[in-house]
């Protein structure tokens, strides 16, 4: 085959994906819509643009955070590493 038809036909596998996911989502709307919704179920998340954003500072961490802490892969602070 060439490369026109090898994107050709994963075009179409794609578009078949597309199609399946779609009418998977809708018969499990449908399940759901039957009995009681699940906690955690698309009804009750909030929308991407309706949740607060949160600011993150760029002040440097307190380093009485790192203080007996392992540094990860290397071992306990003043020994050597395995």
């Amino acid at each position: 085959m060439s490369q026109q038809d090898d994107l050709a036909t994963i075009q179409h596998r794609l578009d078949e994906l597309v199609q399946r996911v779609g009418q998977l989502e809708r018969t499990v709307d449908q399940l759901r819509g039957a009995g009681d919704q699940p906690r955690g179920s698309r009804a009750e998340r909030k929308p991407a643009e309706n949740r607060e954003l949160v600011t993150i500072p760029d002040v440097p961490y307190d380093n009485a955070l790192w203080t007996d802490s392992d540094d990860e892969g290397l071992g306990v602070r003043d020994r050597r590493a395995p």
